[in-house]
């Protein structure tokens, strides 16, 4: 009887080794997946146009014996400034800051007190030389601006971008060709954000004449992006 269960135990033995040489090698069969080789670009795009559209600030300082008159005096003048604007065409107008303060003489003693009030209005580039006329002439003795804008900044921007990803394209290309492959597809797109150009305007009451002459001249709306491709 322990001979047969011997044998028995052998047979099993044979089998289970059998079983064990003739299973295929999984982790032998499977291959490692090919690095997929890539090239990461910045590109550049900008668009150039007029802006239409101009932002300024309007200021009136009065002075006054006690807080309660130039705070009283200034809120006058501050009413003709705002109405002259409207009657100019300016739109958005806005206070900015209101501040009353003492005025002290040599002595350090108070002398009087001066009250201010600011507005920022948006006019059209065209309309923008008679707003600060008629700003000056309601009483504005404070100006400062203009801050240009094109009322179609957005459109402009996404110009500039499809220009920036003509340049990345244009850029990967030279250097895929350098390097003896070509060009693949995008694989990724991160966008860097946009520019623009303005050209500050500062005036003062005493500098200022009749049709105060106002020139937009050419504003950039830069898009910057960074691109990868893959490289065959």
């Amino acid at each position: 009887m322990k001979r047969l269960l011997l044998a028995a135990a052998a047979g099993l033995t044979l089998v289970a080794l059998a079983g064990a040489v003739g299973l295929p090698d999984l982790a032998g069969a499977q291959d490692a997946p090919e690095a997929t080789d890539s090239i990461t670009v910045t590109g550049v795009g900008t668009v150039n146009a007029v802006p239409d559209e101009a932002q300024m600030s309007f200021g009136v300082e009065t002075r006054g014996a006690t807080a309660r008159a130039a705070v009283s005096t200034n809120a006058d003048a501050a009413r003709r400034v705002i109405n002259a604007l409207r009657q100019a065409g300016a739109r958005e107008i806005t206070t900015q800051y209101v501040s009353v303060y003492p005025v002290s003489g040599e002595a350090g003693t108070v002398t009087g007190y001066s009250a201010s009030n600011s507005v920022s209005a948006v006019t059209d580039v065209a309309d923008a030389p008679g707003a600060v006329d008629a700003a000056v002439e309601a009483g504005a003795n404070s100006i400062s601006g203009p801050g240009m804008s094109s009322s179609n900044a957005e459109t402009l921007y996404r110009q500039a971008l499809g220009k920036a990803v003509d340049e990345a394209r244009a850029r990967a290309q030279v250097l895929a060709k350098a390097s003896g492959r070509s060009l693949g597809g995008i694989t990724s797109i991160v966008e860097g954000g946009s520019t623009d150009g303005p050209q500050p305007y500062y005036a003062e009451r005493a500098a200022l004449d009749s049709a105060t002459p106002i020139v937009p001249g050419q504003q950039e709306t830069t898009a910057t992006i960074s691109v990868t491709f893959s490289l065959r």
